[in-house]
């Protein structure tokens, strides 16, 4: 099967951001972790907050829980994103202890609740570049 060309925006890796976009292609969810407190951050830094300790790059669960949504009814850009609505635009709540935003796919708006249990999907969407998104899973 032959994939059609993705025709919305696409993120930019940068150096903060490249190991993210790495695991991504790879089907890992990759996080920063602050060595000496244990902490997880969501997006990439070059540097701890509140210090000068160098993050490393840890794979994660790729599981967590709905903190927050919005169901997107009215496409922006219209040509781009009509056909695609309704969709859900989640902030996640990772196990690991930080927040992350991707869609909900899988699950109608109606459904959607606060503390569902979701995990990654990985939409790879062209050859570079694997975009995160959750879906609901049971329990």
């Amino acid at each position: 099967m032959q994939q059609t060309a993705y025709n919305k925006p696409l993120p930019v890796p940068d150096p903060e951001s490249t190991p993210f976009w790495d695991g991504m292609r790879e089907h890992r969810l990759m996080l920063q972790r602050v060595a000496s407190t244990g902490e997880h951050l969501f997006p990439p830094v070059t540097f701890s907050p509140g210090s000068l300790e160098k993050p490393e790059w840890v794979q994660a669960s790729g599981k967590g829980t709905v903190f927050s949504w919005i169901v997107v009814r009215h496409p922006v850009p219209r040509d781009i994103y009509a056909d695609e609505v309704p969709y859900i635009v989640a902030l996640v709540a990772l196990d690991e202890g930080c927040r992350m935003t991707g869609n909900i796919v899988d699950c109608a708006p109606e459904d959607i609740r606060a503390g569902m249990p979701v995990e990654i999907v990985f939409n790879q969407v062209t050859p570079e570049i694997t975009l995160p998104a959750f879906r609901p899973v049971e329990g």
